[in-house]
């Protein structure tokens, strides 16, 4: 399976981190689109663009409910020392379902993510870019989750600034 992800956030002498406690600890913010924040670490070199949330909801048994979640994040991850530009990755605050994907729909478009733990990717260089691609074009994102306890969530993400905020990181780490 592909974990970029964890390697990606090795970062500030923080050692190896999941992606929300790097996003916690990170102070090396560097630009905001929008919606969307540029964040930027050297040795060795790492962009990231994040961003959080507009709307969230959480289902069990076709119900409402409350649920308690850690950070909710989506991210496009940069690693040129590494060759590995445009990651798509997301954290929905808790554990997913064993086996489960991330739906993501922008527009009429839909892609999958694979999950592992708290963490979901897409599943190819290529899908990376076909997501971003449709991310460029969309005006929102809506990634459709089930936890570890059965709670379906939805979380839409505004693509306000998206594009600008790419750019950035793709231009601040050399891609």
């Amino acid at each position: 399976m592909k974990h970029w992800l964890f390697g990606a956030f090795a970062i500030a002498g923080l050692g190896l981190v999941g992606a929300v406690e790097a996003q916690e600890q990170s102070t090396n913010r560097v630009n905001a689109e929008t919606d969307w924040s540029v964040f930027v670490e050297d040795d060795p070199t790492q962009c990231w663009v994040v961003s959080t949330p507009r709307e969230t909801v959480n289902t069990r048994d076709g119900r409402v409910v409350a649920v308690r979640r850690g950070e909710i994040l989506m991210f496009v991850s940069y690693w040129p020392g590494e060759n590995r530009r445009g990651e798509v990755s997301f954290t929905g605050g808790y554990p997913f379902a064993d086996g489960s994907t991330v739906t993501v729909e922008i527009g009429s478009s839909t892609f999958e993510l694979f999950t592992d733990g708290e963490m979901a990717w897409a599943a190819s260089e290529q899908e990376d870019q076909r997501i971003i691609t449709a991310m460029k074009r969309g005006a929102e994102a809506v990634l459709t989750a089930r936890s570890s306890r059965g709670t379906q969530t939805q979380d839409s993400f505004s693509l306000l600034g998206f594009t600008a905020a790419v750019e950035d990181a793709e231009t601040r780490c050399g891609t």
